[in-house]
């Protein structure tokens, strides 16, 4: 299978199956000396790991990390990094029934079609549990971002048509709930709206949205690697994600160009936008202002209730699945577009510094 390889100077190559022994990731690229510990990447994996209330799977995993390579004496080498998660709870013989039909919403068809054969314990690599690697990767790739001064913070917009507005939008409260929503009062009726979809064995929709500060003025590649086009393919490329937004998004449909231009001013000495339609980002690369992308997510494909699909032998039946699955993936995929975000932003500005001969100079002839 090839594209498991993400980035171009700091790469990260996730592995690794729902059911299979364990999953993780490789890091290429980390530069040497940043301050590293096993605790780092796992708050971050403790923020996607599931069984954290009752709107995740009951599948009961740990998600502890453990660090195979590339930190000595608690700092990054320069060397690969290699991080492990174990599987300690899979339960494969829920997914036997599966073994011969294709689930409707799920990737069991196109793999069977691709590759002649497919794990169909939780689907292999099509399973949310892929994301371990990703957000290990991220956590990595925050720490060195924020030694820079450059700070994420991702959250859950929207669930079902429960949706923050603009002006109600608090970053305080994201953790105060476990739906990850910046507004508590929005955070219950969500929950009340996801009570309900699950007694009718239904699952919900939802968006997740990234802020992105501290970001220098032209980070990104024009042309076929701008900085808007690489978050979206990074993001984009996270299950379930049919959507992504930078900035108004798809509301300039709606929109003039004279209320869609960012009027530029003068601060002192800095040049600065009074308003941020274009969510952070202008020809492909940054404009200083903070970064604004979103991702809408489907509904759960795996729901209780029964459905219409078909065999590998191309016979129609009925369907009900088993197991343990999420009602949502927002809440638990608020972190992971933050990771890939992280991943994304560190490596479009180490190809950045050399831009320009003075970047070099600086290094070079210090």
């Amino acid at each position: 299978m090839a594209g498991s390889i993400y980035g171009k100077l700091f790469t990260v190559t996730t592995w690794g199956e729902s059911h299979g022994k364990g999953l993780g990731v490789v890091i290429d690229g980390c530069p040497a000396g940043i301050a590293l510990s096993e605790e780092d990447i796992q708050i971050y994996l403790d923020r996607r790991k599931p069984g954290q209330n009752k709107f995740t799977t009951k599948r009961n995993e740990g998600d502890k990390v453990s660090i195979l390579s590339g930190v000595f004496e608690g700092k990054t080498t320069g060397t690969p990094i290699s991080l492990v998660v174990m599987n300690e709870d899979q339960k494969s013989k829920d997914y036997g029934s599966i073994a011969e039909s294709y689930r409707p919403g799920h990737a069991d068809y196109c793999f069977d079609e691709k590759y002649g054969f497919r794990d169909y314990r939780g689907g292999g690599r099509s399973s949310g549990r892929e994301t371990i690697g990703r957000v290990a990767a991220g956590a990595v790739a925050a720490k060195v971002l924020k030694e820079l001064g450059i700070t994420l913070t991702a959250y859950t917009r929207a669930i079902g048509t429960i949706k923050v507005a603009d002006d109600a939008i608090d970053l305080n409260m994201v953790n105060q709930n476990p739906l990850y929503m910046p507004n508590n009062t929005c955070a219950a009726d969500a929950a009340a709206y996801l009570n309900e979809m699950m007694e009718k064995k239904d699952s919900v929709g939802s968006m997740v949205e990234c802020i992105i500060t501290g970001v220098p003025v032209g980070v990104g590649e024009p042309v076929f690697d701008k900085l808007d086009a690489r978050l979206a393919q990074a993001v984009m490329s996270i299950g379930a994600v049919k959507a992504i937004e930078i900035g108004d998004g798809t509301a300039v449909v709606s929109s003039i160009g004279s209320d869609n231009n960012d009027n530029f001013y003068m601060d002192g000495d800095t040049v600065k936008k009074r308003t941020n339609h274009s969510g952070g980002t202008l020809g492909g690369m940054s404009d200083g202002s903070p970064i604004l992308i979103r991702a809408s997510f489907k509904p759960t494909p795996s729901i209780f209730q029964a459905q219409d699909t078909v065999t590998r032998a191309h016979e129609e039946i009925v369907m009900e699945i088993k197991g343990r699955h999420d009602p949502i993936i927002g809440p638990r995929a608020v972190v992971v577009v933050e990771s890939m975000c992280a991943i994304t932003v560190l490596d479009l500005l180490m190809q950045n510094a050399t831009a320009k001969l003075d970047n070099l100079k600086r290094i070079y002839r210090s």
